[in-house]
């Protein structure tokens, strides 16, 4: 017990013994502190002071060299100033002068344009007092002189001009007319054309005229049905061993005819057989047609067509224009502008597709309206064919004013097929009265004695009084008969107007 105490007595004692120690070093450290602290504090403050004064000196040495050139940039800038007014005033100067020239000039200016107004109105005076002298010396007015002085160059300038076109003419012509018959006449060799003439009649053989009283029928009933199917009529006259079929619709009577050939080889004529049989026969038709817009697409060898182009062009087959088969026709119109187009460079197949379908307007009824070029080129740009062809179809008969040279052979080539010898048939009434028209036309002009047309009206001679038609009013005269025969007639191909004065001919084709 007194051990325990006494050590704890003892651990006391040593801990305040240790208490005391350190509180001793403490107060040692916090002077010792004290004392860093006032000598850094006082170091700090003399080191304040030494660059508080540099900054002092640095900021006065900075002044003063800002003065300094501040001093200098405002003396460049008088300088500078001092510069400018000096070229401001000299400017002004200058603009003074000028002022001062200009002003001169103006004076000067104005009298001379009161000069030249005196000059002026002198010269009007002179003038007039010219015209007065010179309408007094040649007892004219200047009106009148101005009328024979236009009358007079008038007369000159025609004397030219009729030389110059005379001598161009001639030589234009010579040219043009070699190269023309060269052309033509290599196209028409390569090109075999048939000339059968159709007629609105089919004349249908029989056997023997026993049939006739069959196709008429009991009381007419067989050759009522037989118009009535088919919208033609049966002829059944005198003529032996013959019935005619009349209509002006080509593939009616051709309807007409295949029915009757079937009835009479068949033997049995009532008005059902007549049905069954009308109705093979129109089946029978369309497939001959459909054969023959193929067979012509594979003879014009210039592509294929749209399948509704090959039909109509097949009906074509069935139908003339003046007697000339329109398929043949156009054939021969295909094979003549291929031709003339391969010699002259342009489109073959252009120019042969244009050609194959130029006329396929004349297979369609009366009920589509407008002329058969028209018709045609709405077929052909309807069906998808180019531009170049649609244009040559729709310019072909001038419907449109011909842009290529697609266009222009096509016209020359349909132009030569239908006026060639034999192509058309023509009635002697049409015939005579083109050439009386021709006549009349050229007769009726001043100074000519006779006209007489030649060559089916393919050719005109005018005779005319020598004392009245001179050689240059000769040319002139020619011209105006054929461009009056261009507008006020109609003609196939070429007319030749020939003007006849003394032993001098001058001609002129149109």
């Amino acid at each position: 017990m007194l051990t325990a105490l006494a050590a704890l007595i003892g651990i006391i004692l040593g801990a305040s013994a240790a208490a005391a120690a350190l509180i001793a070093r403490s107060r040692s450290r916090v002077r010792t502190a004290k004392a860093e602290r006032g000598r850094i504090l006082g170091d700090a403050q003399r080191e304040a002071e030494a660059v508080r004064r540099e900054a002092q000196v640095a900021a006065r040495e900075q002044a003063v060299q800002l003065r300094a050139e501040i001093e200098a940039e405002v003396k460049d800038r008088r300088v500078q100033i001092v510069k400018i007014e000096e070229r401001v005033l000299q400017k002004e100067e200058e603009i003074d002068a000028k002022l001062s020239e200009l002003a001169r000039r103006e004076q000067g200016l104005g009298d001379r344009e009161v000069h030249i107004k005196e000059l002026q109105e002198e010269l009007r005076e002179a003038k007039n007092e010219e015209l007065v002298a010179l309408e007094r010396i040649s007892g004219l007015t200047v009106h009148e002189a101005k009328q024979q002085l236009l009358e007079r160059s008038k007369d000159l300038v025609r004397h030219e001009l009729a030389r110059d076109v005379r001598q161009m003419e001639e030589e234009a012509r010579g040219d043009a007319r070699r190269r023309a018959r060269a052309l033509v006449a290599d196209s028409l060799q390569r090109v075999a054309a048939s000339h059968t003439a159709e007629a609105t009649v089919t004349v249908v053989e029989l056997a023997s005229d026993d049939l006739k009283g069959r196709i008429i029928g009991r009381e007419g009933r067989n050759i009522r049905s037989l118009e009535h199917l088919t919208g033609v009529d049966f002829i059944i006259d005198d003529t032996p061993h013959a019935v005619v079929l009349s209509s002006f619709d080509p593939l009616r009577r051709e309807v007409a005819r295949l029915t009757l050939d079937k009835l009479i080889e068949d033997g049995r004529i009532h008005p059902a057989r007549i049905e069954e049989m009308y109705y093979q026969s129109k089946a029978e038709l369309e497939e001959h047609v459909r054969q023959a817009g193929e067979q012509a697409v594979f003879e014009a060898n210039c592509g294929e067509l749209h399948e509704e182009l090959t039909k109509v062009l097949g009906r074509l087959r069935y139908r003339t224009s003046y007697g000339q088969n329109v398929l043949k026709h156009t054939l021969e119109v295909v094979h003549l502008g291929g031709v003339m187009a391969s010699e002259l460079g342009a489109s073959v197949k252009t120019t042969k597709r244009a050609a194959l379908l130029h006329d396929v307007g004349k297979a369609m009824s009366h009920e589509v309206n407008g002329s058969h070029a028209v018709i045609s080129a709405q077929l052909a740009r309807r069906y998808g064919e180019s531009d170049g062809v649609v244009h040559a179809i729709e310019a072909h008969h001038y419907e449109v004013q011909p842009q290529t040279v697609e266009a222009v052979l096509l016209i020359a080539a349909d132009a030569v097929s239908a006026s060639r010898p034999g192509a058309r048939g023509e009635s002697l009434e049409n015939y005579i009265r083109r050439l009386g028209a021709l006549e009349e036309l050229a007769g009726s002009k001043p100074g000519v004695a006779k006209a007489y047309a030649l060559q089916a009206g393919r050719e005109i001679r005018v005779i005319v009084e020598p004392s009245e038609i001179d050689d240059d009013a000769a040319v002139l005269l020619s011209h105006e008969i054929a461009r009056e025969i261009e507008d006020q007639l109609e003609y196939p191909g070429q007319v030749k107007v020939i003007v006849i004065r003394e032993s001098r001919a001058v001609e002129v084709a149109k």
